[in-house]
Parts: structure tokens; sequence; C-alpha cells
């Protein structure tokens, strides 16, 4: 089963605040006293390299590969009475991978695709609304990006496949771009966030895909938080609406139709500034009572020592995947490792947050203000149904470097351990020595 893809925002977005962003804007084209219309411009590129493949990269010499996209377009707003105003955007997207394809097959090496991205309106209620506070309604439709929580479920329509996969009728090819996720928007929306930054807050949404990969799943939900200064409790209930049956059948998604997922989770410093504390727990209830019910959970505690050189912090999660769960949209949100456990295993060679198993732990720390350092360990157990044959180890280092207000730069270089070769049923084709894996990220915002 294909899962979600990544950067669900340009990642000096997610940067901590520790580190000295580069802050996205858009260059103004025309303003008046009621108006403004700005020129977005977004550009990413990313140089990887594996000496193993996995799944369906069936060429065994390692692979080199090539991913970037352009995001151009246009946005803006209109103030109306009381602060109010209407907004929207308007964007195409070129993305494109070179090279040898991705390290799991997913992409072939070929693809280049140029098509709309984001073509979205809304509004914002200002102070229309009082009871509500200022933009306490805020309601918006059309070709857009949307994200619960840290991505744990939903973080975009982010899973961009290439070619590769092409055959018996069915087309997955999206652009490439597989890691980079160059698409992001679901195709179409309707959303309405109620409540401000504080207290309790709402946000209703529908969501359609025309993401063959997900199979063009439709969905509907709630997600109700109490947002306090020691952080935020968030309830979340997700109805599966409709899918392809044709490409739900190829890609085992056909539970999503009738699909209810409800989650619990909270994420905040219970009062210490120096702590974090996060988890989330899930369950999944299937319409069609031949298929289990699943769930899934996490709980992660960090520490950060401000007063220390460099600022360092330590991160310990463990997560848990029923098998059979359904992970939906997840993507990558608030730094590496989330929801992309482990750069090769959560890419390339599996298991995708169902069934197994993860211990994480992580520590970070900050030479400078623009630069950050980490280090990610990453054990998978108890998978492919309790077999372990997709058991394994990894671990990555990574730097993240704002080098301009418009420019962040991100090495990393993984070393991934698998318990078992694909001959022993594991998802590493060579043999089940250690994989030396290397990428470095660029992107551009304006």
């Amino acid at each position: 089963m294909f899962k979600n893809k990544r950067l669900n925002k340009p990642v000096f977005w997610i940067l901590t605040s520790h580190l000295m962003t580069p802050t996205a804007f858009a260059a103004p084209l025309s303003s008046g006293p009621d108006y403004e219309l700005n020129g977005d411009l977004e550009i990413a590129a990313g140089v990887f390299s594996s000496d193993k493949n996995y799944l369906n990269d069936t060429d065994q010499d390692g692979a080199t590969w090539q991913e970037g996209y352009i995001k151009l377009g246009v946005s803006g707003d209109y103030t109306l009475d009381s602060d109010a105003a209407a907004y929207g955007a308007l964007n195409v997207l070129s993305s494109g991978t070179w090279g040898d394809g991705d390290a799991g097959g997913f992409t072939s090496g070929n693809e280049r695709r140029t098509d709309l991205e984001d073509a979205y309106i809304g509004f914002r209620s200002g102070n229309l609304i009082p009871a509500l506070g200022t933009n306490g309604l805020d309601v918006s439709f059309g070709r857009q990006n949307f994200t619960i929580g840290d991505g744990f479920l939903i973080n975009g329509d982010s899973l961009n496949l290439g070619d590769s996969l092409n055959g018996g009728g069915l087309d997955f090819d999206r652009g490439g771009a597989y890691w980079l996720a160059a698409r992001k928007a679901f195709d179409q929306t309707a959303i309405a966030r109620i409540g401000g930054d504080s207290g309790i807050r709402s946000d209703l949404f529908w969501l359609q895909s025309d993401n063959n990969a997900q199979a063009d799943t439709e969905l509907a939900g709630i997600n109700l938080e109490y947002v306090a200064p020691y952080g935020t409790f968030g309830l979340l209930h997700i109805e599966g609406l409709d899918v392809n049956d044709r490409y739900a059948q190829a890609l085992g998604l056909t539970n999503r139709d009738g699909q209810k997922t409800t989650s619990l989770r909270y994420q905040g410093n219970a009062g210490s500034e120096q702590l974090f504390l996060s988890g989330e727990f899930v369950t999944q209830d299937q319409d069609d009572s031949s298929r289990k019910d699943a769930e899934a959970w996490y709980v992660e505690t960090g520490w950060s020592f401000e007063d220390t050189p460099w600022s360092p912090s330590v991160t310990a999660r463990f997560s848990q995947f029923d098998e059979g769960f359904d992970p939906l949209f997840f993507g990558f949100n608030r730094g590496y490792g989330t929801w992309f456990q482990g750069e090769v295993a959560a890419n390339y060679a599996g298991p995708f947050n169902t069934d197994t198993d993860v211990l994480h732990l992580g520590v970070k720390a900050y030479p400078t203000p623009a630069l950050a350092v980490g280090a990610l360990f990453f054990d998978f157990s108890d998978t492919n149904q309790g077999s372990g044959t997709l058991d394994s180890q990894e671990i990555n280092f990574y730097a993240e470097w704002a080098v301009h207000e418009h420019l962040f730069v991100s090495p990393v270089i993984g070393f991934y351990q698998p318990e078992n070769s694909a001959s022993n049923g594991g998802s590493q084709l060579q043999d089940d020595d250690m994989n030396t894996y290397a990428q470095i990220i660029a992107v551009i915002g304006f």
C-alpha cells in the first residue's frame, strides 16, 4: 500500500523557533487601501543517492536521482467592512524526476508535468462576529492544502508517484518529485474554521482527492480543539465517503468508503517551557464487517536545554500501528521523523506507518542562529503481521541551514540496516547489508 508524501509547506516554514528561519513572503504586484495582490514563487530541488534498492525498483545497482519543482502564481485579499476580507490564490506547478528514479521504484526518472496546483477563494470574518473573536470564522473553497494537528492523519494530498507503476490501464503518474511531494493540494475542498487562537475552536471539512495513488478518496470530518497556554487538546472524527473502485481495489483501499477514523490528541508543554509533550490515539472502524478494526497511537516527550551552549534538545517517542491500519494522508510536518520515520524506511523500504512498532530517539542542537544539526534513531519491530520480516534500524544525520531570507538548504545522510533481504521476506533487493543513503534539499521561496 502506497502512503502519503511529505513537505506540507516549504521546509523553512516548519523549522523550530530556535532557528533564524527565512520568512516566506509574496512579492507585491499591486495594492490599494482595500486590496493587495501578490506574486508567489517557490522553487525546490533535491539530489538523492542510495546504495540499495527496494520494493518496485528492480535495478539492483543502487539509485541516484534528482527531483525538482517550480510553483508560480498570485495570491491576494480584499478588505470588507469590519476588517473582514475575501482572499484567494491561483498558481501552477511544474515538477519532475531525473536520473534513475527513486530507490523504491515509485518513479522512473522520466516524469515531467505542469498543472494547476492551488485555486481557492475564502472569507475571513475580521471583527464582523465579535462573539467568535477576530477572524473567528474562516471559510474557504476550492483546490488547496489542508492539515490537522501535526499531520499524523491529514497533511495535504502529498503522495507524488511517477509512471513506473503504471500498467493494466492504471495511471499513477502525478509528475514525480516523490520525496519533495511537489503537489499537496486536495482537488476540491470546503473548509470552515471556527474560533480564534485560544479556547475552543473547530474545523469542519470536506476533501476530495484527485490522486489515483490515494484512490481518489473523498472524506469529511470535524476537528475540535481546546487551545490553552499549556497545550492543545484535539478530538478529530473523519468519515470516508467514496473511493475510485478500480484504484481502490488495486491499492487495497476499498475500506476507505465508509471507514470511520477518530483520534484524541494533545501537544504542549504542560506549563514548563523546556518540556515538550505530544501524543495521539486513533481508532479506525470499518464499514465492512469482513475487515478488522484497527488502532494506532504514539507518545512523545522532549526536553530543551535552553541555557546550554547550542541549546540542545532531546526527544523520545514510541508509536504503534496495527496491522491493517490506514494512515490516510499523513505527511512531513514538524521536522524530520514526523511523520516519515526514517528517510529510507519511510520513503522506500517500509513499513509505512502501518503494521509496526517504532521506537524513536532524537537529538538536535543550534550551533548558530541560522543552523540546526541533529541525529535520529529508529527501531522498527513487530512488522508484517508479527513475522518481523520488515524489522530494521535506521540512523539519520541532518542539518537545516537558513542560508539567507529566501534560501534554505538541508543535507541528510542515513544508514539503514534491515534484518531481512527481499529473498527472506524483506524489501531490500540485493541483500541484508547496511545501506548508505544521502540527500541534499534546497528550497527558495518568495
